[in-house]
């Protein structure tokens, strides 16, 4: 379902419709949070917590503002905000999503096909670009995740932030070249530079 199709069956019925919003969206905000957090339990936190606010949010607003959501980056805006209510101390207390029955967050299962070295020398290079990452300054890091991770492009990152489309780019290559300027200064990092888009 198109995003346009999704938000027009939001506003006919958002409390019937609402679960596909979340199967549609879950993994892209689950992405979202975990690369402004560093941590996947934090990041289900954001996902779940952005999904109650877009919940109680759809039951206010009339059909015809549902209507004229642009759901991706409305999304994007209220996962935003959680994290930075986090931040500032605003902690919620959920349970993560997938728990199995002896309490282990169930994991998804690796491709059948790959060597354990190549598993792990990739979720080494994942974990070291994620720490990078992480050392960002906000500004930078939400910037590069929104453009390179959710894929938006600079109008709507600007939108987003409040800021004006020069500024969105602005950050988004500054946080580009500070993450490849700290991956050239690490050693075991050769050959990990992030390409420049």
């Amino acid at each position: 379902m198109h995003c346009e199709e999704l938000a027009e069956a939001l506003a006919v019925d958002a409390r019937g419709t609402f679960e596909q919003l979340v199967a549609v969206y879950q993994d892209r905000l689950y992405s979202f949070g975990l690369h402004l957090t560093g941590r996947p339990w934090d990041a289900e936190e954001v996902a779940q917590d952005t999904f109650v606010r877009a919940y109680r949010a759809l039951e206010r607003y009339p059909a015809e503002r549902i209507r004229a959501l642009n759901l991706k980056p409305w999304l994007l805006q209220i996962a935003l905000n959680v994290f930075r209510n986090r931040v500032r101390g605003k902690l919620l207390n959920l349970v993560p999503l997938d728990v199995t029955a002896d309490g282990k967050v169930d994991e998804p299962a690796t491709a059948i096909h790959e060597w354990p070295d190549e598993i792990a020398e990739r979720a080494e290079e994942r974990a070291l670009l994620q720490k990078l990452l992480l050392a960002l300054p906000e500004r930078y890091r939400v910037a590069v995740v929104l453009r390179h991770v959710q894929g938006l492009d600079y109008g709507e990152i600007a939108s987003l932030l409040g800021q004006p489309v020069g500024t969105a780019k602005s950050n988004v290559h500054r946080g580009v070249r500070l993450l490849r300027e700290s991956m050239e200064a690490l050693p075991e990092a050769a050959g990990m530079a992030p390409s420049g888009r």
